[in-house]
């Protein structure tokens, strides 16, 4: 009898110890909160005005700009984008970038990198190590942008000056073929984790790093559901890394995926419900371990509407508000390929209780705004 018990009190241990293992393994999926968004309300999604922000102009462009990318470096601000005459995507594409002290009044810009005889140039990010600031530079085949490029990295110590481009490079020694996303995640132990669009076909793949600049890995990435593009990552409470992406099928919804390993192996693509334009968006961790999203959460293709969200445990994303909408939105100026009305393609830095987004208005403006974190969510902790 006694045996009979130990024999059954032995499986019933294995047997939790089994359905533990399997818990651990099934990825918890990040999700808005039943009513927070409205998607039928196309003037505000149903959602308050942020209590407390500022808009700045950073350039007012005559032609096409987009992919803006904000960072701190030594005190001041600098925001990167790509510029061109008329249309996204063309052989004249360059990478501009302006100075601010505050984040609100901008300098006059400056070129960062000049396309080449066969490859357009646009932002891939920032990266600081030391008392450097490179940028990240993705020159792009131009009769045919399908086909991908390469990466290359400009450097500085002073913010002025600049390096001649240099090869990004992956561990291997070789260059990275391939394109890559706008914000990579500096850990805090330092490993760098971002995304690549590599060759052939542009196909999205994780890669992480721990040399700096170079030395990039591929990550493991096993195929999911949908189709993938232009993801941002944060660190949730658990610290899991969360990658959300854009679905280039149409789904109209991000996908996710995420690692429990420092971004060496991620978790299939899945779907969320959290409603999306298919558009590029930006995520982050708040300094009280909360973290945010922003994006376009329209559900359709409509970019009209500009909403920044926030989440306890980068889970349960139960509070947003509205930063924009389209009775804020101006006229399009000028005509142009693939110049879409709306707010583009954000991009966010995080300072103390505060949130710099850079953005594209209707692709033809560069912006930032100033949001007090405190202030638009009143039960987000001041930063010590």
């Amino acid at each position: 009898m006694f045996l009979s018990r130990l024999g059954w009190g032995i499986i019933g241990i294995v047997s939790i110890i089994i359905l533990t293992e399997g818990c651990r393994n099934v990825p918890s999926v990040p999700r808005m909160e039943e009513g927070l968004i409205d998607t039928t309300d196309t003037l505000t999604l149903g959602l308050s005005r942020c209590q407390d922000m500022q808009w700045a102009e950073v350039y007012r462009s005559e032609g096409y700009v987009n992919n803006a990318v904000l960072t701190r470096f030594k005190g001041r601000f600098y925001c990167m984008w790509q510029q061109s005459e008329k249309d996204e995507d063309t052989p004249d594409t360059r990478i501009m970038y302006a100075i601010s002290d505050d984040g609100l009044a901008w300098s006059n810009p400056s070129v960062l990198a000049m396309p080449t005889a066969d490859h357009f140039a646009s932002p891939g990010g920032w990266l600081q190590r030391g008392d450097s600031l490179s940028a990240i530079v993705n020159y792009t085949f131009a009769p045919d942008r399908s086909k991908g490029g390469e990466a290359f990295y400009v450097s500085t110590a002073d913010g002025i000056s600049w390096s001649a481009p240099r090869p990004v490079l992956m561990a291997d020694g070789k260059p990275v073929d391939g394109i890559f996303e706008q914000d990579p995640l500096t850990l805090p132990d330092g490993r760098i984790v971002g995304a690549v669009h590599f060759q052939p076909g542009t196909k999205l793949c994780p890669v992480y790093s721990d040399d700096g600049i170079c030395g990039w890995k591929k990550a493991g990435f096993p195929e999911g559901e949908g189709q993938p593009i232009e993801p941002s990552q944060y660190i949730a409470a658990d610290g899991t890394l969360v990658m959300f992406m854009r679905d280039q099928k149409s789904s109209f919804v991000k996908l996710f995926s995420r690692s429990d390993d420092r971004g060496e192996r991620w978790s299939a693509p899945q779907p969320t419900n959290i409603p999306d334009s298919r558009s590029k968006q930006c995520t982050g961790t708040l300094p009280d371990g909360r973290t945010f999203w922003v994006g376009n959460p329209t559900g359709c293709k409509s970019r009209r509407a500009l909403v920044l969200a926030t989440s306890a445990d980068g889970y349960l994303y139960d509070n947003a508000c509205l930063l924009a909408g389209p009775v804020d939105l101006p006229p399009r100026r000028r005509e142009g390929r693939y110049k879409t009305l709306g707010y583009n393609y954000p991009k966010a830095l995080v300072l103390g209780d505060t949130v710099w987004v850079s953005l594209s208005v209707n692709k033809e403006d560069i912006v930032v705004v100033r949001v007090d974190l405190c202030q638009s969510f009143p039960e987000i902790l001041p930063a010590l």
